[in-house]
């Protein structure tokens, strides 16, 4: 055995399930490892859908993700990918092979490329630690919730390895905590639940796990309850969900929180998107965040009360102390959170015609005839609030929103991802044309792994964003804006079905396919109407 072998089977040992990547000279033998222990090796079409596939799997799983690429370019081509990862904090590790000869071609400051983007830099130095460092590079990636790059010098990996044949390293403790919540600092909490008559509650990424525990509190605190984007759908069912906070917020969401006059951040940083920028905070209301992570609980906006632990213990504990009380709830309220907690029950004019679909109507009409067990994939753009908005997802098993880096090009890639984790949904991929453009290769991928995903794309030919931003203004936008393509043809080129919408008839194709055998992806070529800017364009560009 190879020091190459010996890493790979370390981490399969370690419990890895899955990985992802574009195999090269570097790392074919490290890949080869991990495929001999058992684990399922995916093979992407460029390094940067390879690095989203894995990222999206891992948020999706539960599991840690892996990806594995060539030295050098492989892993520059990986960056993007890499930089959303790591800044979302999914437990992903990285793969790479090293040229560490200042002669090669392939030689670059590895490491320094993984600190830039905010990932933890790794590296195998001998046959001797080469166990070691595979299971502390899990450990991290479990324990801390980092992305981190495991560089595999060459000649290193080439080195014999004189260990046992059956590789297991160490045992890797939970990610949670054992030390319980501060009992002050849940006493203080429990105070101002019981104080508050207006209470809602807020749950990000760090709560996806918790929705028992915090529905039976706010029962108790008689509050509300919202998510960020990133948990859209954990509290799906309640009669007292308001779904998203923030830029996806529907009038009567935004209208509640910000009449809070106690907002309880559960495993979310309540930063300027879950916010509208501090918006939906009233200034008289007192603000608290539940966090593994205490640095949370001063950024965006500062919470008057951390409290430190994890979101699902620290809810068992307060549910102990909280009186039962109506707080913010009430008959008349849940009247109003049923009949108009949800964006398609918002009145709007359909502005279809012309060859051209309104992008509301396409997504409503999408949300009635794709199976309710799905998972939705999101894309970044200008498009990407009206999936996000009018189709809904199960719970939150069934949203991935990879929007840390605001890239756009993501989506695809994280649709299969998603599908891989959850084989049991229907994959949706919701992208513009521009990334839908810029992600392509990846359609060879979906049809390969025989997907049957549906992927729409909402076409304005155009950087939507940029035209809507700078068009008002009077500035050419001919940088910005391009000539139709055929998308659905390029998709039957790559063995997929496809249907081109231009109006709310031509969905019949979308129901043909869902009543089909499902035995190709489908691709919808929405050609959706332009006019206007999307309204939670403005908020992006204030953050820029």
């Amino acid at each position: 055995m190879i020091v190459a072998e010996a890493v790979g089977r370390a981490l399969a040992a370690c419990g890895v399930g899955t990985a992802f990547g574009v195999v090269g000279s570097g790392n074919f033998h490290v890949t080869n490892a991990l495929v001999a222990g058992g684990v399922r090796f995916v093979a992407a079409r460029h390094e940067g859908g390879a690095a989203t596939m894995a990222d999206a799997y891992a948020r999706m799983s539960g599991r840690v993700g892996v990806v594995s690429v060539h030295q050098g370019p492989g892993l520059t081509n990986a960056l993007t990918g890499l930089t959303e990862a790591a800044k979302s904090r999914t437990p992903l590790i990285v793969l790479a092979g090293e040229a560490t000869e200042a002669q090669s071609n392939f030689h670059i400051d590895q490491a320094a490329l993984a600190t830039a983007v905010g990932a933890v830099a790794m590296r195998v130095t001998s046959a001797e630690e080469a166990v070691s460092r595979a299971a502390e590079a899990y450990r991290v990636a479990v324990e801390e919730r980092r992305t981190v790059l495991l560089n595999l010098p060459l000649d290193v990996q080439a080195a014999p390895f004189e260990g046992p044949a059956d590789v297991m390293p160490p045992a890797i403790a939970s990610a949670v905590p054992s030390a319980g919540p501060s009992a002050a600092e849940v006493g203080e909490l429990a105070r101002l639940l019981g104080a508050a008559e207006r209470p809602v509650f807020i749950a990000g990424r760090g709560a996806r796990h918790a929705r028992r525990e915090l529905e039976e509190l706010a029962d108790l605190a008689g509050a509300l309850l919202a998510t960020s984007a990133v948990a859209k759908g954990l509290f799906r069912g309640s009669p007292w969900d308001l779904d998203v906070s923030g830029g996806f917020a529907t009038p009567l969401a935004a209208e509640l929180i910000r009449g809070a006059d106690l907002v309880v951040a559960w495993g979310c940083a309540l930063n300027m998107w879950t916010t509208r920028h501090g918006t939906l905070v009233s200034p008289g209301a007192k603000v608290v965040k539940v966090d593994l992570d205490p640095a949370a609980f001063k950024t965006h906006v500062p919470a008057d009360l951390g409290v430190a632990g994890d979101v699902a213990r620290v809810a068992e504990a307060l549910a102990a102390q909280v009186v039962s009380r109506p707080g913010y709830r009430s008959p008349e309220l849940a009247a109003r959170v049923r009949d108009e907690g949800r964006w398609r029950d918002v009145p709007y004019e359909d502005e279809s015609g012309g060859g051209r679909i309104d992008p509301r109507t396409l997504s409503i009409g999408l949300d009635d005839l794709l199976p309710r067990e799905r998972i939705v994939a999101i894309d970044s753009g200008n498009f990407m609030g009206y999936p996000s908005m009018f189709v809904d997802v199960p719970d939150e098993g069934g949203f991935c929103f990879t929007q840390a880096f605001q890239s756009i090009g993501l989506g695809l890639a994280t649709a299969i991802g998603a599908a891989i984790a959850r084989p049991d949904r229907l994959p949706v991929a919701a992208l513009g044309d521009g990334g839908a453009l810029m992600g392509i290769a990846e359609l060879e991928t979906v049809v390969r792994l025989g997907l049957p995903m549906v992927i729409v794309v909402y076409d304005d030919e155009a950087y939507g964003a940029e035209v809507h931003h700078f068009g008002p203004h009077g500035h050419p936008l001919g940088t910005v804006t391009f000539p139709p393509a055929d998308l659905a043809a390029i998709a039957r080129g790559h063995g997929c079905a496809a249907v081109t919408v231009g109006g709310p008839g031509d969905l019949a194709g979308v129901a043909e396919w869902v009543d089909g055998p499902r035995d190709r992806p489908l691709l919808v070529h929405a050609k959706v109407t332009a006019e206007h800017g999307s309204w939670w364009l403005e908020e992006a560009f204030k953050g820029h």
